[in-house]
């Protein structure tokens, strides 16, 4: 990525710069605020051949989208620049933003756009193959690996609801307990759909030819895949959160840690907006970059307020 010079004072800095984070600069940039977008450079979906799911960028590699919406914001004065910030500390107009390398700036909002890390269970192989043929979810991976052999890799309650979702993809669907409970009655739909359900524990993934052939368990036993879908447990990325004073907690759901935020990204600390996977753990690329927007369009809507009620004190001053 090549990267602007940090400038001193913004209205807004965006830690982050994924679809999120540059979607919620493009509206403030659209809004002539000043805004810089910090990004350390260590995408999700990086590994990723493409983005799907996502109308009119269908396929598209994830590096020329980011390319591309990183133009979008410099197109309107906004900054986008590498590197990773390290503290972020509130002050009499704003907060005072600290890089890992010494550089700073200052900002009278942040919105956080930092997204998330995906924790692979401990099984040997496993993340040697992520985002290739061990993926997470069929919305974004399912139309790539249909019709094949297909693992379900059990690691909490969800994984019934996968394997419901891989069935409508592939007709050789295995559910691999790996210890986890289900219900008879879930057990009983599942077996009526035709997903064949395997006990014992999952100890390594094994692979020939550089992919993918099945799965060891713990008893021996090896069970034929070409694919294995794997549900993570998905953290937001932790970083400055503790330093703009808020938490990160479990999601309602289950499926990991999030900061919470409302429908319009804000946080229970003034002045911090959250828009993405940092909040909300199951958006894709498109429903980031809404919420991103969202968030921008809302900040710039308190920053326009704000000014006009300075405005109008110092109009009654002045007439005073």
């Amino acid at each position: 990525m090549t990267t602007d010079m940090l400038p001193t004072d913004q209205d807004v800095v965006v830690i982050g710069g994924g679809a999120a984070g540059l979607s919620g600069a493009l509206m403030l940039g659209r809004s002539r605020r000043s805004v810089t977008v910090i990004d350390a450079g260590s995408p999700r979906n990086a590994p990723a051949d493409g983005i799907h799911g996502l109308l009119a960028y269908d396929g598209m590699p994830p590096a020329e989208y980011l390319r591309l919406g990183t133009e979008n914001v410099r197109r309107y004065g906004g900054a986008v620049v590498a590197g990773e910030v390290s503290a972020v500390t509130r002050d009499e107009t704003g907060f005072a933003v600290t890089l890992a390398d010494g550089r700073s700036t200052h900002a009278r909002r942040i919105l956080l756009t930092t997204g998330l890390v995906d924790e692979l269970p401990d099984i040997a192989g496993l993340a040697e193959r992520w985002g290739r043929d061990v993926v997470h979810c069929p919305y974004c991976h399912g139309w790539e690996v249909r019709d094949r052999d297909i693992a379900v890799l059990a690691t909490g309650p969800m994984a019934f609801h996968s394997a419901v979702l891989w069935r409508q993809l592939s007709d050789r669907i295995t559910l691999l307990r790996n210890g986890i409970d289900f219900s008879a009655e879930q057990l009983a739909q599942l077996a009526a759909r035709g997903v064949r359900i395997v006990e014992g524990r999952v100890q390594s993934v094994v692979t020939a030819d550089d992919a993918i052939t099945g799965v060891a368990l713990v008893d021996g036993q090896v069970v034929p895949c070409e694919v294995i879908a794997a549900g993570t447990h998905m953290v937001a990325r932790g970083g400055v959160v503790e330093s703009l004073g808020l938490s990160a907690v479990e999601h309602p759901s289950g499926m990991g840690v999030h900061v919470p935020a409302d429908a319009m990204g804000r946080t229970e600390v003034p002045g911090v907006w959250a828009a993405g996977n940092v909040t909300d753990l199951s958006a894709q690329v498109g429903a980031a970059a809404a919420a991103g927007a969202m968030a921008g369009a809302q900040i710039n809507a308190e920053l326009a307020m704000q000014e006009t009620a300075e405005a109008t004190a110092g109009s009654a001053d002045s007439v005073a």
